[in-house]
């Protein structure tokens, strides 16, 4: 068990974090759950490889910010929408970035998907939003957390990267897509009214309360496509501010969402009910299939030690040497120190911040949520989930604004240059 642990927690390090920065600092509080952290990370690589295979495919430069649907697939087999979706938003994820040394990306979440695509964060909210709901499948939604935050603050995107999406010229920016498409993308249809309705074979009255909850769910992709930036980000702190923006607005969708979907359910009898949740059934099915028996079983191990609440990584060793290793790799620290002159003050609030940070790997834990057995109850946890990270952005962003308070011009913008290689 503290083998496969390990080996995840290497994985980790050597497939999906910066390069190494060398720094050296005092670890406080312990391991913050890092095997609920590497565990969870995990999950999906296994398909990362099949993913990276099918960006190169030109196939997918013209449906790069299609939605997927997870039923059917080629030859009959059912595809896996993770692998699916990390093909297609990785092309529109790097095709403003220069590559630097690690061309697939930085910042991709563990499935090989990216929670940044130019200054759009959460391409796919709304579509995670049905999915997390409707489907039960909360996969996507539980991999936003610690590396979004720490993609805010160390931007994947240089300025005149950045610009591509906003203003395309020349042949190269072409391929780049703009704001706009990419915050359509996750204008997937809205309610799946026709599955549902196909399911549980509503009456008069159940058929008016599916519609009601169909504009509802309208409403809250529009509620959502608002928060949208008009302008890409250029630093920290307003980097910070999309996600807040982006998270206010997924709130508020869920809170517009819950009246007509009580209502819906409360309509339907016991039968229905259990129909409505064979979609959800259905789902899970599909992406037990889409996955490696050898794959499962490796993962299983891990997944079932650094997911269990009961588990306290303070008291393995080797788990928090490992954590030790992935702080250096992610926090530049000393260079910032160096770069900036920083003195004791300055580097006291780095630690403030560094800290405040880090501490999302735990409250953000992206182990499985539990499976809610209701539409209602999966609407409460998405909500809670979404006010968690909007309370660890806020707080990671209070961090910000106090150490770049007393900062110049010059050490903010020499702040905003560093952090994981950005371009060649």
């Amino acid at each position: 068990m503290r083998l496969a642990l390990v080996g995840a927690v290497l994985a980790i390090v050597t497939v999906l974090l910066p390069d190494t920065a060398n720094a050296q600092f005092g670890l406080r509080g312990g391991p913050l759950g890092v095997a609920r952290f590497a565990v969870g990370h995990v999950i999906g690589l296994s398909r990362l490889r099949h993913s990276r295979m099918a960006v190169r495919g030109s196939r997918y430069r013209s449906a790069a910010m299609s939605a997927q649907d997870p039923r059917g697939g080629e030859r009959g087999r059912p595809a896996n929408p993770y692998v699916l979706r990390a093909a297609l938003t990785a092309q529109a994820a790097l095709s403003g970035w220069h590559g630097g040394r690690r061309p697939q990306g930085w910042w991709r979440h563990p499935d090989g998907s990216y929670g940044w695509i130019g200054p759009v964060f959460w391409p796919f909210a709304h579509d995670n939003l049905t999915t997390a709901i409707v489907f039960g499948d909360t996969t996507s939604l539980s991999l936003y957390g610690y590396g979004d935050i720490y993609a805010a603050i160390f931007a994947p995107y240089a300025a005149p990267e950045l610009a591509a999406y906003t203003a395309p010229q020349g042949r190269r920016a072409r391929r780049v897509p703009t704001v706009e498409a990419v915050c359509d993308s996750s204008d997937t249809g809205g309610l799946p009214v026709d599955r549902i309705a196909s399911a549980v074979q509503p009456n008069e009255m159940q058929r008016t309360a599916l519609d009601e909850l169909a504009a509802a769910w309208t409403a809250a992709r529009d509620t959502i496509r608002t928060s949208c930036p008009a302008q890409a980000p250029m630093t920290a702190a307003e980097r910070l501010g999309v996600m807040q923006a982006r998270l206010d607005a997924m709130i508020k969708a869920t809170d517009a969402l819950a009246a007509p979907l009580d209502k819906f359910v409360g309509l339907l009898d016991d039968g229905q009910k259990a129909k409505l949740e064979s979609l959800a059934n259905e789902r899970r099915a599909a992406l037990a299939a889409a996955q490696h028996k050898d794959a499962q079983a490796a993962q299983a191990p891990q997944a079932s030690k650094a997911c269990d609440p009961n588990y306290d990584p303070r008291y393995d060793v080797q788990a928090q040497h490992q954590y030790e290793q992935l702080v250096q790799q992610q926090w530049p620290a000393a260079d910032i120190v160096s770069t900036l002159k920083l003195d004791d003050t300055g580097s006291a609030r780095l630690d403030v911040l560094q800290d405040t940070t880090l501490r999302t790997l735990e409250t953000l834990s992206s182990c499985p949520m539990k499976a809610e057995a209701t539409p209602q109850a999966r609407l409460a946890a998405v909500k809670l989930r979404l006010q968690t990270m909007q309370q660890a952005v806020g707080g990671v962003s209070d961090a910000l604004d106090d150490f770049e308070a007393d900062l110049s011009d010059e050490q903010k913008a020499a702040f905003e240059a560093m952090g994981p290689k950005r371009g060649m």
